[in-house]
């Protein structure tokens, strides 16, 4: 027992404890040195995940938020063997038009016995016409001429913004000459201190704003799109709704907007136009000699004949989208090309036989030889 009593003491317990303790701060220590170094190891894993993964998800970004640089106007798709011939009639429409209306506006702006409210609303017409056709018409001779179909992504949305703007513009330009001759028929003894100029002036501003409002919505609407369906625009012209064709993502708002705008334009203004004819209607009727009926309503035959010119276009292709939808596409593009095409070339030529005031000046124009 003496031997072992120096071992088993008092003391011994707390020896005991002194090398448990210390025992246990190893494995802390140990504990916490493998904790670290799996951290550090799982935090190098993930720096290199995310350097491996984050330009794939800039890439991404960039890829739905790009453009094409440039667009491809087929032409006419399915006539394209024809396209030379095509090119005949619409470039002489295009020299109509631009003759036309030059010398339209050459004789109003020269002549001060013209410069009278009907004129100038005439002259608005004349100028928006040369604007509508030189949008489209250039780029179309040249893809029916050159076979020069790329064009650029800006510059798509740029003939777009004018083509829909000053179409428009015409169809106002069309109201206020509605309203024109319903105050020179309707209230002739007005018709100087109604339709003064500043009405004038505040009417064409009215025109563009409302244009201008209506169509900048669009290329920003067709900005925010990924084009994933290739650059072949099956159109001559850069057209609202066929460039949507080309776009992925959800395209409904702009399908929408652009058929709202477009009902809008063509019901409205020509709702407000035939009200105004059943007025001229019911105050020509009330005329007391044939002669005074017939003189008032002589006035009314150009405009009648501009906005058939206009209208009639919308309105045959309107119907044959929906309900010849399985023609061939060459159909509904030829009937959008004749839209763009008769009103420029037609109204001209109408106000020039039918306004005895032009007809006199443009014969004027040309050198009589006596007889």
């Amino acid at each position: 027992m003496d031997k072992y009593s120096s071992v088993i003491s008092p003391d011994s317990p707390q020896i005991v404890r002194g090398h448990n303790e210390s025992s246990l701060k190893t494995r802390r220590k140990i504990c916490l040195e493998e904790s670290e170094k799996t951290l550090l190891g799982r935090w190098q894993d993930l720096g290199q995940t995310i350097g491996r993964e984050f330009p794939k998800v800039i890439s991404a970004c960039n890829i739905t938020s790009t453009h094409p640089a440039v667009f491809v106007l087929m032409g006419i798709p399915g006539l394209e063997h024809l396209h030379n011939w095509i090119s005949i009639p619409f470039c002489s429409a295009y020299t109509l038009a631009l003759l036309g209306n030059c010398t339209l506006l050459f004789i109003i702006q020269a002549d001060a016995a013209l410069h009278e409210p009907m004129y100038f609303f005439l002259a608005m017409l004349a100028a928006i016409d040369l604007v509508l056709s030189s949008t489209t018409l250039p780029k179309m001779l040249a893809i029916f001429w050159f076979r020069d179909r790329e064009i650029s992504f800006y510059g798509c949305l740029v003939q777009m913004f004018f083509l829909h703007s000053f179409s428009i513009m015409e169809s106002a330009v069309l109201l206020a000459m509605a309203f024109d001759r319903y105050v020179a028929i309707c209230k002739p003894l007005h018709y100087t201190m109604v339709l003064t100029g500043p009405l004038i002036t505040k009417i064409g501003m009215a025109a563009v704003a409302r244009a201008v409002t209506l169509t900048t919505p669009l290329p920003f609407l067709l900005k925010r799109f990924h084009y994933c369906r290739g650059p072949m625009i099956a159109h001559c012209y850069c057209d609202h709704m066929a460039v949507v064709r080309l776009a992925c993502g959800d395209t409904r708002f702009n399908n929408i907007y652009g058929i709202a705008v477009a009902m809008f334009i063509v019901v409205l203004d020509l709702l407000f136009v035939i009200l105004s004819y059943i007025f001229i209607l019911r105050a020509v009727l009330q005329l007391a000699s044939q002669e005074a009926r017939y003189k008032a309503f002589g006035t009314c035959v150009s405009h009648i004949g501009a906005i058939l010119a206009f209208y009639t276009p919308v309105v045959i292709s309107s119907v044959m989208h929906r309900v010849a939808r399985r023609a061939a596409p060459h159909v509904h593009i030829l009937f959008a090309n004749f839209y763009l095409l008769f009103p420029p070339m037609i109204n001209p030529i109408i106000y020039g036989i039918r306004t005895k005031q032009i007809h006199e000046r443009v014969l004027g124009l040309f050198p009589r030889k006596d007889a």
